[in-house]
């Protein structure tokens, strides 16, 4: 608690009460009533969160702003909040992004605006919610709460093929998130009739039983990542979604899948990690070579940069298994940036499509000649995708690719192939789309973002540059609590 508030429970709260506000607005009428009132919810909800981060204590790795209530007494399930060095960035992360969707929204949405806004607010509440669960059954009901706005984003605003793109999204991850609840259950049994997240990394469990355990939890997290060759709903959804949805579901719920295998398979299952390392990095690699290579042929731009995005999060899950401090905080620094720079790249192509209504790279061309401070904006984006020394993009794949000579040179080999896969299936599309004479009359008549779209841009070109030049301030508050990970995955290596 901060000044007697618990900060959490506001973090969680404040998006969702502000989201019912939104909703009570009512039909399109009120839209503008129901903008302002999205944007103050989602603004005081980032502004909460950054004491999360000015008071967290670097020096440990236990769990603070604790909070915890008794909720079904019957079952032994509480409402248990916390937050570590590594959840702490990710609850900042989501708040973040909230206020981006909700400015870059404002003049683009204009039918069912209420429920837009309102939808972004509730998952916002219920995502922080996800990262400061300390409770298996509370982190269960929040992880499956959380998709039914995303669904709703998608299946009402999206494109032509929305409900098929928001039903196989939900397919998707509902069915790998069963076997997750399966694994609680036995936690629960095996513990004594506990589901408290923290008491199942000390549980005494054989090797056979973690290794159940670790399949259970890997169909739930690898299809949120997602890794190869669970991956298949992540174009579809992205293409469909309208812009802010795409920001969202590349900027914040891509990384829940990531820190699941952080904070229960690794911890929870620390014998079977060691014992399926090596399916997980060829699982991470294979995304990273060969998802790039299928980047490289894609026509539709948001479709490159969806694959893009299951490329580089295959650094994630490659830094989290070959367990090492280098590789594991660069993996933790990719998810942030990720967030940035894919999120910026999705609302970059929002903005040429609100003007052209076309994703395809062939209908553009010599955009550059009528919008040059957009073109501008997008280079650096482009170029933080890449791996651009000096972004953000660059700072976690190469602490991964360090950690990874560590352990097998061609880990690491195969691993830097994405820095040029990267730029090639970026700049090319950079290239086609922006640079050369005027292709047609669609991008003749085109006119440059306004100040609202400047804001959003110049916000996303900060942090990708600020991160890139200086990224202490967020791998030091992670230290303590990835060392205190390791020490236990060292004491339980076979």
């Amino acid at each position: 608690m901060i000044f007697g508030y618990p900060l959490l429970s506001v973090a969680i709260w404040l998006p969702i009460i502000f989201g019912l506000l939104v909703l009570a607005t009512g039909n399109d009428r009120n839209a503008p009533l129901a903008r302002m009132i999205a944007l103050v919810g989602a603004v005081l909800g980032l502004l909460v969160t950054i004491p999360l981060y000015t008071d967290f204590d670097r020096m440990t790795s236990a769990m603070q702003f604790v909070e915890m209530k008794e909720w079904i007494r019957h079952f032994n399930i509480h409402y248990h909040l916390g937050v570590d060095g590594i959840s702490v960035l990710f609850i900042l992360l989501n708040s973040f992004f909230t206020v981006i969707v909700v400015i870059a929204g404002w003049q683009v949405i204009e039918k069912r605006v209420a429920q837009y806004m309102a939808a972004f607010l509730i998952m916002s509440g219920l995502i922080n919610g996800v990262f400061a669960s300390l409770d298996a059954m509370l982190f269960y009901v929040m992880w499956e709460a959380m998709l039914i706005p995303m669904f709703l984003i998608i299946g009402v605003w999206g494109g032509p093929n929305r409900v098929y793109a928001a039903v196989k999204f939900f397919l998707y991850t509902l069915l790998g998130s069963l076997l997750m609840l399966v694994a609680f259950l036995y936690l629960y049994l095996h513990s004594g009739g506990s589901f408290e997240i923290l008491d199942y990394h000390q549980l005494p469990i054989p090797l056979n039983a973690q290794i159940l355990i670790f399949i259970a939890f890997f169909f739930a997290f690898a299809v949120k990542v997602p890794m190869f060759p669970v991956h298949t709903w992540l174009p579809d959804a992205h293409v469909e979604a309208p812009t802010g949805g795409s920001v969202v579901l590349a900027a914040i719920m891509l990384k829940v899948g990531a820190y699941g295998f952080i904070r229960f398979s690794m911890p929870i299952a620390p014998d079977a990690s060691h014992e399926l390392a090596g399916f997980m990095i060829a699982l991470s690699l294979i995304a990273v070579v060969y998802i790039g290579l299928v980047a490289l042929t894609q026509a539709d731009m948001k479709k490159l940069v969806a694959y893009s995005s299951i490329s580089h999060m295959g650094f994630v899950t490659l830094g989290f298994f070959i367990f090492n401090a280098y590789g594991m905080e660069g993996a933790l620094l990719q998810m942030i940036s990720h967030g940035f720079v894919a999120g910026a790249l999705f609302l970059c192509i929002g903005v040429m499509y609100d003007r052209v209504h076309s994703r395809q790279i062939v209908d553009y061309g010599g955009v550059v000649n009528t919008m040059p401070v957009f073109a501008a904006f997008f280079m650096l984006f482009a170029m933080a995708n890449s791996g651009l020394p000096g972004t953000s993009g660059f700072v976690g794949e190469f602490m991964v690719i360090m950690g990874a000579v560590k352990v097998n040179f061609w880990y690491a080999f195969a691993a830097a192939s994405t820095l040029v896969f990267g730029a090639a299936y970026t700049l090319w599309m950079y290239k086609r789309v922006v640079f050369g004479a005027v292709a047609n009359d669609h991008v003749k008549h085109l006119h440059d973002i306004g100040a609202r779209e400047i804001l959003v841009m110049a916000i996303l070109a900060i942090s990708v540059l600020v991160m890139g030049l200086y990224p202490l301030p967020l791998s030091e508050i992670m230290h303590a609590s990835v060392n205190d990970l390791l020490v236990h995955l060292a004491r339980s290596k076979i």
